[in-house]
């Protein structure tokens, strides 16, 4: 019979690790959608839409959020001065100090995790194969976009 106790698979683990980060998040009342946004802003200025289509949520969904930032005071809304129907987002230094605050706490609780290893090159390997994770998907990421744009080729008839 498989148990919670027996069962490794990767998705099973990927599962269990999402669930200690939302665990960590939730220290700090932030969401797994909330600190996404966050990442998402520190890498830049973003428009509401292109947020959302970066985050694979609706406009509205991302409003809702954004509205609970800008009230922390984590998020600045700013209206272009050509188009006042564009607004840009951008974390505040209140924004960033949550960030990091949410990369403390998330890396403190997986580190907690790995320390029930039994020694420290065990401990070191899990934590490595975050790593090794980050890269791939980057690497994923990018031949994504990289699909993406690229030409489409036209046949002629």
């Amino acid at each position: 019979m498989i148990t919670e106790q027996n069962y490794r698979s990767i998705g099973w683990t990927a599962t269990r690790l999402a669930r200690h980060v939302e665990l960590a998040l939730a220290t700090l009342e932030l969401s797994t959608a909330q600190y996404r946004m966050l990442l998402q802003l520190a890498q830049g200025d973003e428009a509401s839409t292109s947020l959302a289509r970066k985050l694979a949520v609706s406009a509205p969904s991302v409003t809702a959020v954004v509205d609970g930032f800008v009230s922390r005071g984590a998020i600045e809304r700013t209206h272009s001065e050509e188009d006042r129907r564009k607004v840009s987002l951008a974390l505040t230094p209140i924004g960033r100090a949550l960030l990091l605050e949410a990369e403390a706490v998330v890396s403190a609780r997986l580190e907690g995790i790995a320390n029930e290893l039994d020694d420290e090159r065990s401990i070191q390997a899990a934590l490595g194969g975050l790593d090794l994770w980050a890269e791939a998907l980057e690497k994923a990421r990018a031949r994504r976009l990289a699909l993406r744009e690229s030409p489409v080729e036209v046949s002629e008839r």
